[in-house]
């Protein structure tokens, strides 16, 4: 075999162990995948094996042992060897890493997205209102800083009466 099939051949590999780690769900989350989550940061496809990066949305994030062992299972369920999943902290995990298509699918799923762009460093950025997942009206309210994980807040609609998660801004 030479040198350009065996590159388009190990390039193949790389886009096809990607496509199958980005599809993994986040289990807080049913409805992102971890790729649109954006904790997904990197694949890489060696002659032994491959190697996945995901970086937490924070720290103690009980979830990434489960996001581990399911990405090792539906890799191997594609055929991929030796899979090694690293967790990096740095650079920290934000918000902003949120693709568009996992914003529109946290609001279809009754959780508020964060919107606008997070500081990295610096100054934090306050929102004013929360905007209802549901009907839409900025007229809510926190009832709780911490929702069914660390990760969200619970929020109350004044104007439809429904509670809603809201994934906090990192």
């Amino acid at each position: 075999m030479n040198g350009h099939n065996a590159w388009s051949r190990h390039a193949s590999e790389a886009t096809r162990a990607w496509t199958t780690a980005a599809a993994v769900i986040d289990p807080e989350v049913p409805v992102l995948t971890i790729d649109d989550l954006g904790i997904l940061r990197e694949v890489m496809v060696t002659d032994t094996g491959v190697e996945v990066v995901v970086t937490p949305t924070y720290s103690g994030c009980p979830a990434m042992e489960t996001i581990r062992e399911d990405v090792v299972r539906a890799l191997a369920a594609e055929g991929f060897g030796h899979v090694t999943v690293r967790l990096t902290l740095s650079p920290a995990w934000t918000t902003d890493w949120i693709s568009d298509a996992g914003k529109a699918a946290l609001e279809r799923f009754g959780i508020a997205a964060p919107t606008g762009r997070t500081a990295v460093n610096g100054p934090v950025a306050l929102s004013l209102a929360v905007k209802c997942p549901h009907c839409q009206s900025l007229d809510t309210r926190e009832l709780s800083h911490f929702g069914s994980t660390a990760c969200k807040a619970l929020y109350e609609c004044r104007a439809c009466g429904e509670p809603f998660d809201f994934l906090k801004p990192f």
